[in-house]
């Protein structure tokens, strides 16, 4: 798939340089579409680690007949002039991450974008840089906190693809606790708030994973959650009885994390919770998951059930405070 416009890193001479990497999107709010990004997406064992035969049978006989469909709809709802939220924002991400480098670092330090899933692939984003001239690369997964479904599946992929050793990367791993992400974070609170001040509670929702991960792969994502979570209420200072964690985007019928998102906000408009602010601190640019899930139809279900005032405290997407703690993360990286 071509670069679109402004989606180019910048030429530089040896030296490192930023491969930038979300989940991924369909390319357009097809069913068909959709189908082709579900296929690779729902294929990788680290994220559905079925049995392959088995697994294969449901993917194709069932999930990849059905789900499309409905989930193109989705898509559609989310949809803007400029594509996908999750890939127009990557892009400003990219773009504003290669300036704000620029500016600090003592040569031009390119920074290219790669989905894990769908397009630019990782092998695109790998083969960018080196085109730009790069000979080793800094890889941000735009993952805050560590999971076996995400973090863990990029670095394997990436391992795969310098198999070689001619193109050496360094994965950063997370940044959950990061001081500069948690302060944007806390910011963009502040800045939700600053119009007609906070709801009741603050709800800090994050991607489910299934229990299992857990409880019996070790999987540290629901203890990075609960640090994230802990730390900016924190720096908020808020009171334990003012916030939550939940929760969300639980698939298939096995238990997933808890407490969930949707039965947390119902519970709540029926015990005569009237103001919540929803903030979504896993996903660092806004997606399906953000925009129609929670600011949508988990919306309507805490008005249905009684809630008054429901609002969605958007993603960090491309805040300067956010892209100054992503350059904070890769700068050390590739200062020399």
């Amino acid at each position: 798939m071509p670069a679109a416009e402004g989606d180019t890193a910048q030429t530089t001479s040896g030296g490192a340089g930023v491969l930038l990497v979300n989940l991924g999107t369909p390319d357009a709010p097809t069913p068909e579409a959709v189908r082709r990004y579900l296929a690779e997406f729902l294929w990788d064992p680290r994220v559905v680690d079925v049995f392959r035969p088995l697994w294969w049978l449901i993917l194709n006989g069932v999930v990849l007949r059905t789900r499309p469909e409905k989930s193109a709809a989705l898509y559609a709802k989310v949809w803007t002039d400029e594509g996908s939220p999750l890939m127009v924002h990557s892009r400003r991400q990219r773009a504003a991450l290669e300036k704000a480098l620029e500016a600090t670092a003592e040569r031009p330090v390119p920074v290219a974008l790669g989905m894990r899933y769908g397009t630019p692939s990782l092998a695109d984003g790998l083969a960018e840089l080196q085109a730009a001239g790069c000979e080793r690369a800094a890889v941000l997964p735009l993952f805050p906190q560590y999971s076996i479904s995400t973090t863990a599946s990029v670095e394997a992929q990436v391992g795969e693809l310098t198999t070689t050793g001619t193109f050496p990367t360094q994965v950063i791993l997370d940044y959950h606790d990061h001081p500069g992400y948690i302060d944007a974070l806390a910011q963009s609170v502040r800045d939700a708030w600053a119009a007609d001040g906070p709801g009741d509670k603050l709800l800090i929702s994050f991607h489910g994973t299934p229990v299992r991960y857990r409880d019996r792969k070790g999987d540290p994502y629901f203890g990075q959650c609960e640090t994230t979570a802990r730390l900016l209420a924190q720096t908020l200072g808020l009171p334990g009885d003012k916030w939550f964690m939940a929760f969300q985007s639980r698939f298939g019928r096995e238990p997933w994390l808890q407490p969930y998102t949707d039965e947390v906000l119902r519970e709540w408009a029926g015990s005569g919770v009237h103001k919540v602010d929803v903030i979504c601190p896993g996903f660092p640019a806004d997606c399906l998951e953000t925009l129609e899930e929670i600011a949508t139809t988990y919306k309507a279900q805490f008005l249905a059930a009684g809630g008054r005032q429901f609002r969605y405290i958007p993603a960090l997407n491309e805040r300067p405070d956010h892209v100054a703690a992503l350059a904070g993360l890769v700068g050390p990286r590739v200062a020399t």
